[in-house]
């Protein structure tokens, strides 16, 4: 029996749905299946995914502060407004403060579930693969940050005794159109990133080669290079992949945000991480 992969999916701003990561897994599953037909039966049976929706924990009040504020009041702009409230009303309600169970860990909590569920059906030793898109790649890096480093958060792991829970496991991690670069506006210094992979991960798997890549598309004004932000960042993020992505509607202009998760340039170089670390846990 080979040994599988655990690939968390965790999506950006917006009031996303369940099925969100769908078009994705198909298309990871079949590029897999295909780069290992020679190897293995059925290859895309050992890739277990979980895609992490924590949208739900806003789009309740964001509703009802539209309908209060904006359709009561008959403001006009409502689509844009719409707009606002959903897409930077994430990025105002995703803050850390001082009182405990506030947004910041609500969302985390959805993470850990997450992680969780990926843990039972991997295997608690699974290296883990996450894949992040817009403020998604920031949540992904905060919760992982505060594993690392902080300790913050206990509470979000499910299981404690679950190496993948805690982080230990992390192995690729793959940032779509990321909005991290603003997010060091907010510190003096930005100079601590996380680490991919985690330096527990050759407890498990001693010669195992982690990665980040970061994929940015330069008609999206979302999405930037991270390796420039600070000279850590630099060494800590393995290549800033420019990509165009986005049909030919949205790949000249700043909708191309939205078309990263299903464009080949992306899903490929993805695929290919998660191929080269299959063979090298399986020994093939």
């Amino acid at each position: 029996m080979y040994k599988k992969l655990a690939v968390a999916i965790i999506h950006g701003m917006g009031n996303q749905k369940d099925g969100f990561a769908k078009n994705m897994i198909v298309m990871i599953n079949q590029t897999f299946a295909k780069k290992l037909e020679d190897a293995v039966e059925d290859p895309a049976s050992y890739l277990m995914f979980e895609p992490i929706l924590w949208a739900p924990v806003f789009a309740g009040r964001q509703e009802k502060l539209f309908e209060r504020m904006v359709q009561e009041n008959k403001l006009n702009y409502q689509g844009s407004r719409k707009f606002i409230v959903t897409y930077i009303g994430d990025v105002i309600a995703y803050q850390l403060v001082e009182t405990a169970k506030q947004n910041y860990e609500r969302v985390h909590e959805k993470i850990g579930e997450g992680l969780n569920s990926l843990s039972k059906k991997a295997g608690d030793q699974a290296p883990l693969c996450v894949i992040s898109h817009s403020l998604g790649s920031v949540i992904a890096s905060n919760y992982f940050y505060d594993l690392q480093f902080k300790q913050r958060d206990v509470a979000c792991i499910v299981n404690e005794t679950s190496p993948l829970e805690k982080g230990e496991t992390l192995t690729l991690f793959y940032t779509m159109g990321t909005t991290l670069p603003l997010w060091s506006l907010r510190y003096y210094n930005f100079n601590r990133p996380i680490n991919i992979p985690s330096k527990n991960l050759q407890k498990y798997y001693p010669s195992l080669k982690g990665e980040w890549i970061n994929f940015y598309d330069k008609d999206d004004v979302l999405g930037f290079p991270l390796r420039s932000v600070d000279e850590n960042y630099y060494h800590a993020v393995n290549e800033d992949r420019e990509v165009n992505v986005g049909d030919l509607l949205t790949s000249w202009n700043p909708l191309s945000h939205t078309g990263y998760v299903k464009d080949m340039d992306v899903i490929e170089p993805i695929v290919d991480g998660l191929v080269r670390t299959w063979r090298q846990i399986n020994n093939l």
